[in-house]
């Protein structure tokens, strides 16, 4: 039976047999029966290699160690409220903090990143997820909304429905309107500043890019 430790783009943690291409954590989630029993342990939210330097991994869910969360990309680690890790990932953290900075009037630093996008995706009422609204035409690719209660995939012209292994139906973007957004808004604005080429795909082969 699949693990539940894959990754939604509204971060929820489901039972599903692909495994994605990108990896990450937000601490120890599970008790030592590997069952989850939380949605994350600390602010740390970070999205990984699915490989590096030849690391090898051990049983999943080991008791007291950190619960291994796979994504379908990039783009829905974002969604969910992650950032490229500072160790297998450092010229993408790099890149990314020079654009946070950028955004932020000069804010720097792993921890002064994870405060604020704790905020942005975790309501404080709920401890749900937190959405926000947009124009849907300002949003761009690679950002999630929300669409009869479904997440999809902003993408030129076209909303693609996010599944576990991809993306599946798609639908015309409206031209105009609001939406509801999924994605963080500081990491909207990274999606913005031209985010590509990193260690990691940013969209799953499925979207057709």
């Amino acid at each position: 039976m699949p693990l539940r430790n894959r990754v939604t783009p509204l971060g929820e943690l489901i039972p599903a047999p692909a495994r994605g291409l990108v990896y990450g954590n937000r601490g120890c989630l599970h008790d030592d029966q590997g069952n989850v029993r939380r949605r994350w342990a600390v602010r740390r939210w970070i999205a990984c290699r699915l490989e590096f330097k030849g690391w090898q991994r051990g049983p999943m869910m080991q008791p007291g160690k950190f619960t291994e969360l796979f994504f379908v990309d990039e783009a829905t680690a974002f969604a969910a409220g992650h950032r490229p890790c500072a160790l297998c990932r450092r010229e993408d953290y790099d890149r990314f903090g020079a654009i946070w900075a950028g955004l932020h009037g000069g804010e720097t630093g792993a921890d002064a990143i994870d405060l604020r996008l704790h905020g942005e995706r975790v309501d404080p009422e709920t401890r749900a997820h937190r959405t926000h609204a947009a124009p849907v035409g300002s949003l761009p690719a690679g950002t999630f909304v929300l669409e009869d209660g479904d997440p999809y995939l902003v993408l030129g012209r076209e909303l693609l429905l996010w599944s576990p292994s991809g993306y599946a139906a798609r639908r015309p973007r409206p031209a105009r309107g609001t939406a509801t957004v999924i994605t963080p808004p500081s990491l909207v604005e990274v999606l913005r500043a031209g985010w590509h080429e990193a260690a990691v795909p940013l969209l799953h082969p499925t979207s057709g890019v």
